[in-house]
This record gives C-alpha cells, structure tokens and sequence, in this order.
C-alpha cells in the first residue's frame, strides 16, 4: 500500500473517505472498523492501532447521519424517568455520560408522569420519532412491563434499573434496596431504639416495598416491629418529609428515630424536628437512603445507606452501547449497598 493511497491530496478527497475505504485499507470488516470507532473493547489492541492509524492518516471522520441510517436508529441514549428527586437524576446522568464519554453516543433526557393515562403512547412517539440506539428506564417507570412490552414490540433496545429482577438479566441493573433498608433498621435498633418511625416513598413505587419489607426484616432480627401509627407514605421529596416528619414529632408517644426513603425526604425531617425544637440526634436520630450529596453537607452530617447511583448509570449505559457487539457488557449486573454512619445517629 503506497504513502498516496492512504492520504487523500486535499479536504475534498478527505471528505469522501468512507468506512469501507478505511476497512479496504486495514484489511478488516466494515464491522471491525465500526467497532474501533465506537471504543469497543472486542477489537485486538493491534487492529485498533492499525485502525486508528489509517483514520488519522486520511482525516476520516464518521457521518453520524450515515451512520443512524445504517443501522435504522440514532445514536441517542434516551434516559426515562417518573422520579420526583433531582439529585438521584442528577447522579444517573452522570454515571451514564461516564460511559459515554468519547464514544459517538450522546444523552437525550425524557421526563414523563406515570399518573399521564398516555405516558406510554408519548413514550412510544418518542421512539418513533427519534430512533434512540436504546432507552435507560429508571424506578419507577422501569417498573411498567406494558411499556417494556411496546418497547420490544419497537425492536428498541432498553435496560430497567430495579430493586428486583424483572426482566432478562441482560436487561436488568439491580439494586438491592431491600438490603440497604435492613441495613439502615440493625443500626437504629443496635443503638437501642424502640419507637422507630419510618417515612416510605409513594405505593406505587417498587422500591417503595422493596426497603419497607427489609427494614421490617431488620427490626424483626431485634423483636421489634413497625408500628403503623409510625409508618407514613411520602413522596420522595423534600416537602412531604417535612410534612410527614411535622405529624409524627407532635405525637405525645413520639418516635426516637425516624428512618425516611430517601435523603430529599430526611432533609425535611431535619426541618421538621429543628420546628419542633428537637436537637439532631439528641432527642430523635435520622436515616436517610441514597447517599446524596446533601446528606454529608447538612448539620450534623447524615447517617445514610450509600446507593452507587452514578455507578448504576454508567453499567446501565454500557449494557446498552456494547449490545452492538451481540455481547453483554460483564460489568457487574446488581450492586450492594453500605450504611453511611455519620452524625446524625446516637445511642439512647
């Protein structure tokens, strides 16, 4: 292969490279080139570098229009989520832009509201439309099996972030919330409290379940059991916290420790407690669930079960963007999750 059959003379030879000169040049598949393009790890680190080689020599540069219309979709990583906490959006959108840097993928947002009788039809528009590579569903919109049905039906690809497995395991990212719950009621309980209370998500929510049935499990390894008179539905934000938290500190028999479903909702109980003149942990101790970055910069420090949101996102995206490969990416399928203790919790 001579020096002049690699470098085009000039920007209009440039611009007529395509990936099947590459590939002619290389020696590869098309596929192959592909592959080095999109970073896959599937490709020998000697055909990568002969590869990239050639592209650097001829000024190749992808037609992502070329590119979606060869394989019928965009390159859009669309995530989807019904969740009333920014900071846990915030979060996964990092993790997935993780997983995306330097890749020809880019993050396309799409809110939705459940509780819309069409949210699905506007989800199915959505795909219609645009031709996503693929869809991240988030808690609890991850959790609608008619929309993961359309969604197949679509041939779009999709992975469900869950705190159970209900999908093929391909499909899946786990969080074993029920495990950090119980984590969260040993810890109150090892510190000798009794009247716990406990402030949950909304019903609808799977991993509203998921970590009230493991902090009862926790309690019950003590003898103790969740008092329904201490148990309030929230809204996984800050001002049901408060108003939950408000009704169960001006009880006369009121709880010494509140566990709340997520930090946005135990933030409101700090604020609902300092209302009622109560000192943090002196007189009621706090948990929270997730691990924001709120919950190390309040006063005092809160005691939380770290959920690796950002971590979840990321192999929730690699799932997604290594399919192409007919592999799986072998990153870790479910995380664990670990118990915070700060300063917001004390012994009686």
């Amino acid at each position: 292969m001579t020096e002049n059959t690699r470098k085009p003379k000039d920007a209009k030879d440039r611009a007529q490279v395509t990936i099947i000169d590459i590939a002619r040049m290389a020696n590869v598949s098309k596929k192959t080139v592909s592959r080095v393009i999109n970073k896959s790890p599937l490709v020998r680190e000697e055909t990568r570098e002969i590869v990239n080689k050639i592209i650097a020599e001829t000024g190749f540069t992808p037609n992502p229009q070329a590119r979606a219309l060869a394989f019928r979709r965009s390159f859009l990583i669309g995530l989807v989520y019904d969740n009333p906490s920014p900071q846990y959006v915030v979060n996964m959108q990092r993790g997935i832009l993780d997983a995306l840097d330097e890749t020809s993928f880019q993050l396309v947002l799409r809110p939705c509201d459940r509780a819309d009788a069409n949210y699905r039809e506007r989800v199915e528009s959505f795909v219609i439309q645009h031709k996503p590579y693929g869809l991240i569903l988030t808690p609890s919109v991850s959790e609608d099996d008619e929309l993961a049905a359309m969604l197949r039906d679509r041939n779009c690809d999709y992975v469900r972030i869950a705190s159970v497995e209900i999908d093929d395991a391909s499909r899946m990212v786990r969080t074993h919330d029920a495990q950090g719950a119980e984590l969260a009621a040993r810890h109150l309980a090892e510190l000798g409290h009794t009247r716990i209370a406990h402030i949950h998500g909304p019903n609808t929510f799977r991993s509203t379940h998921e970590r009230m049935a493991g902090f009862r499990k926790g309690l019950a390894d003590f003898g103790l059991s969740l008092d329904p008179k201490l148990t309030l539905e929230g809204a996984y934000t800050f001002d049901s916290g408060v108003e939950c938290a408000t009704r169960l500190l001006s009880r006369p028999d009121r709880p010494t420790a509140v566990f709340a479903g997520n930090d946005e909702m135990a933030v409101g109980v700090y604020v609902a407690a300092r209302k009622a003149g109560l000192q943090i942990p002196d007189d009621v101790s706090i948990v929270g669930f997730d691990d924001t970055p709120i919950s190390s910069r309040i006063w005092p420090p809160m005691t939380t079960v770290r959920s690796p949101i950002r971590d979840v996102g990321r192999v929730a995206a690699l799932r997604l963007i290594q399919a192409e490969e007919d592999e799986k990416t072998q990153a870790p399928g479910a995380f664990a999750l670990e118990l915070i203790v700060r300063e917001s919790t004390q012994a009686l």
